[in-house]
C-alpha cells in the first residue's frame, strides 16, 4: 500500500512539473503557437462566439428596456415639473395682477380721502348680462345701501341696484337697460387774464354704445369748446352719486340732432372687462322722501329732521 501511495505521489509531482513546464513554455513571447494551442484556441473561439452573440443580444435587449424605462420615468418627472412650473407661473402672474390692482385701489383710496370707501370683490358675472350687472360680496350687513356709487381704482363703473344681507347687485354704466342718468361735468380749460383756469361744462351721461364701447354724454351747452382727452367726472348734482368721481375722457364731440346742444362720446376710465375688486362709495348725506339732501349724523348725534328716510329719489333726472 505504501508503494502505491508513493507511486501516486510521484505521478502527481511529475504532473505538476510538466504542467509548470508547459505553462512556463507557453507564457513566454513566441513567434508562432503550437498546433495544439491553435486547435484549442480556435475551438474555444468558435464555442465562445456561439454563446457570446445571443448572450450579448439578450443583455443588450434588457439594457435597452431598462434605458427606455429610465427615459420614461425621466420624461414623466420632467412633465410633472413643467406642469408644476406652469401652475406656479400662473399663480405668480395672478398674484402680481392682484397686487397691482390692490396697489391701485390703495392709491385711489388715498386720492378719495373725503369719501368713505368699502372694498368688495366681484363674486358673480353672468355671461348673458356681462355688460349689465355684477354681484359683489358685500350687503346690508356691511353697510351697503341702494344707489351707492361703485368704482374701481380707475373710475366709476355703476351703482348698487339691489341689496341683500351679504351681497349686492351692481348695475354697470355699460348696461343697455340702465334708465338712470349720471350728471357729469367736462373739465375744460380757459385762459382768463393770462391765467389758465378750469371751466366745468355740465352734461348728462345717458347711455352706452356697445359697438364703439363708448359712453354717450348729452345736453352739453352749445358753443362750449370741448376737446378730445378732456376728463369727465361726476358733478354730484343728481343727489345720488358723489361728485368728482372720474368717468372717462372725451373721444369726440358732435352736435345733437336739433343743433341746440352737443353730444360727447367718452372713453370710460375703468376697464369693464376686468372687474375683480371694487369700492363702494358711501355718501355723506341721505335724501328725504321730499328730495331734500340731509347730511348724515355721526353715531349718537341727534337729528332735527323728522321722518328722515334713506330712499334715493332722483333730482333733476340725474344722479
Amino acid at each position: 500500500m505504501s508503494f502505491f501511495g508513493n507511486k501516486r505521489l510521484i505521478i502527481v509531482l511529475v504532473g505538476l512539473v510538466l504542467l509548470i513546464s508547459v505553462v512556463g513554455f507557453t507564457s513566454r513571447e513566441r513567434v508562432k503557437l503550437t498546433w495544439p494551442e491553435m486547435f484549442f484556441k480556435d475551438t474555444f473561439s468558435v464555442v465562445q462566439g456561439f454563446f457570446y452573440r445571443p448572450a450579448q443580444a439578450v443583455s443588450g435587449f434588457f439594457q435597452e428596456v431598462d434605458d427606455a424605462y429610465n427615459v420614461y420615468e425621466e420624461n414623466k418627472a420632467l412633465k410633472a415639473g413643467l406642469d408644476q412650473y406652469a401652475r406656479m407661473s400662473a399663480e405668480l402672474l395672478d398674484l402680481q395682477a392682484e397686487n397691482t390692482r390692490l396697489r391701485e385701489a390703495l392709491q385711489a383710496k388715498e386720492s378719495l380721502k373725503s369719501y368713505q370707501l368699502r372694498f368688495a370683490e366681484v363674486v358673480a358675472r353672468n355671461p348673458d348680462t356681462w355688460n349689465n350687472v355684477i354681484t359683489i360680496d358685500k350687503g346690508l350687513k356691511q353697510g351697503i345701501r341702494k344707489d351707492m356709487a361703485v368704482i374701481t381704482s380707475k373710475g366709476l363703473i355703476g351703482r348698487v341696484q339691489s341689496v341683500a344681507n351679504f351681497s349686492s347687485s351692481v348695475e354697470l354704466l355699460t348696461s343697455y337697460e340702465r334708465r338712470d342718468h349720471i350728471s357729469a361735468v367736462i373739465q375744460t380749460t380757459q385762459v382768463v387774464n393770462g391765467q389758465t383756469t378750469v371751466h366745468p361744462v355740465s352734461g348728462v351721461v345717458e347711455e352706452y354704445d356697445p359697438q364703439e364701447r363708448l359712453l354717450i354724454m348729452r345736453k352739453i351747452p352749445w358753443g362750449q369748446k370741448i376737446e378730445a382727452k378732456q376728463q369727465v367726472i361726476t358733478s354730484g348734482l343728481g343727489g345720488v352719486v358723489p361728485r368728482n368721481l372720474p368717468i372717462g375722457y372725451i373721444v369726440r364731440v358732435e352736435p345733437d340732432d336739433y343743433g341746440l346742444t352737443q353730444t360727447a362720446y367718452i372713453q370710460p376710465s375703468a376697464d369693464f372687462s376686468q372687474l375683480n375688486e371694487v369700492m363702494i362709495v358711501e355718501r355723506n348725506f341721505s335724501i328725504s322722501p321730499t328730495g331734500e339732501l340731509i347730511p348724515q349724523q355721526n353715531a349718537g348725534q341727534a337729528t332735527n329732521v323728522p321722518n328722515q328716510g334713506t330712499s334715493t329719489s332722483q333730482v333733476g333726472g340725474g344722479q
